[in-house]
């Protein structure tokens, strides 16, 4: 699993000039699945999303997670995230799962934050073309690739 991890002030997510999903203070997950994947990885990166530490404490330093927080998640599928530009112009999608694979974990993944986070996340809609609107705040933008835990 890959994951764009941005903090944010608001974020939401339009499909077809409907507001399905929206957020205020916390954090943007764009997340691409492919077919390695498991539910191992989606316990991994919830874990890792919830308490990664990049909200400013009372001193301004990045100490406080977005449960700390009581910060919001809004999360949304990104085949996209799987792109190989290794050859030519025109990126290829191969790495990315088919909506058979990635659909059950893209729905595991939004159950496990929110039960780690202790409340409900928002969601995209898997599939649909979707319209994302944030204000990164800092900007403070992440990139977790579960296959490569560093």
């Amino acid at each position: 699993m890959r994951a764009v991890i941005q903090r944010v002030t608001q974020a939401s997510v339009r499909v077809e000039g409907e507001t399905i999903g929206s957020i205020g203070h916390g954090l943007l997950v764009l997340l691409g699945i492919e077919d390695a994947d498991t539910e191992e990885d989606v316990r991994w990166l919830s874990a890792k999303v919830v308490n990664l530490r990049i909200f400013n404490d009372t001193e301004g330093v990045m100490n406080v997670s977005v449960k700390e927080g009581m910060g919001d998640v809004l999360l949304i599928s990104q085949f996209t995230l799987h792109a190989s530009t290794k050859k030519g112009n025109r990126p290829s999608y191969l790495k990315a799962s088919k909506p058979g694979h990635a659909l059950p974990l893209y729905g595991q993944m939004a159950a496990q934050l929110g039960q780690d986070l202790g409340k409900p996340i928002q969601t995209g809609r898997f599939g649909a073309d979707m319209k994302v609107s944030l204000l990164n705040d800092g900007p403070v933008t992440l990139l977790i690739d579960t296959r490569n835990k560093e």
